[in-house]
């Protein structure tokens, strides 16, 4: 690893982080992922052998460990860059986050981080599945919460309790923070159709990324 040559703490830290992935891969530790699978999945265009090499650099640095499971989980000086994490969060919804590009509006992240967030104790039965399309997209989507909420790109065959309906950048920015799904759902722009429980639960376990509140405080401001 090339270093800056200089006896800094701020030079020793971007030695550490600065590489290319790295900052999202402690990003996802801080906010609960812990396999190598989920790190692939939350990242796209992260290969597995770039992925491996940077957990190598942090687990020599001290800042990730893996437990025998094989699992990943963040050191104390890793949980420590939580303050880092989300002040560059902070920072970036002031001063670097407009409006969505259309590359960066990729559906299949967008799902991952969405079933990944819902809170499978507020949906009513043994299973509760949603259907999602995207007006501006061809693929579908359906998330079957049963114990754990699980992501399908192919049809279950299951009762849908609840349609979602919308554009990929409503709801990457109901997802991120600037408008609550209720919001979004009153305005048109999102549209949920199921039975008046359904709905209302699936709108109780909706939780926006852990970054939205942030986002949310400086849309405010």
């Amino acid at each position: 690893m090339k270093t800056y040559g200089q006896y800094c703490p701020i030079s020793r830290s971007a030695e550490l982080l600065g590489d290319r992935w790295t900052i999202h891969i402690v990003r996802d530790l801080l906010t609960g992922t812990t396999r190598f699978n989920e790190l692939i999945s939350g990242n796209p265009g992260l290969s597995r052998a770039l992925l491996s090499r940077r957990l190598q650099q942090l687990k020599r640095a001290d800042i990730v460990a893996q437990d025998a499971d094989g699992s990943y989980r963040l050191t104390s000086a890793g949980r420590d860059l939580e303050a880092v994490v989300f002040g560059l969060a902070t920072w970036g919804a002031r001063w670097t986050f407009g409006e969505p590009e259309p590359e960066e509006l990729d559906p299949d992240l967008l799902l991952w981080w969405l079933h990944r967030r819902l809170d499978p104790g507020k949906l009513a039965g043994p299973r509760f599945t949603i259907a999602v399309t995207f007006t501006d997209h061809p693929k579908r989507y359906w998330i079957v919460v049963e114990r754990d909420a699980s992501l399908c790109l192919a049809d279950p065959r299951f009762d849908i309790d609840v349609s979602v309906r919308t554009d990929r950048s409503t709801l990457y920015r109901t997802y991120l923070g600037h408008v609550p799904l209720a919001e979004a759902h009153r305005s048109g722009g999102l549209e949920l159709t199921g039975s008046r429980a359904s709905v209302r639960s699936f709108i109780d376990a909706f939780q926006q990324s852990p970054v939205a509140s942030i986002v949310a405080a400086t849309h405010k401001s």
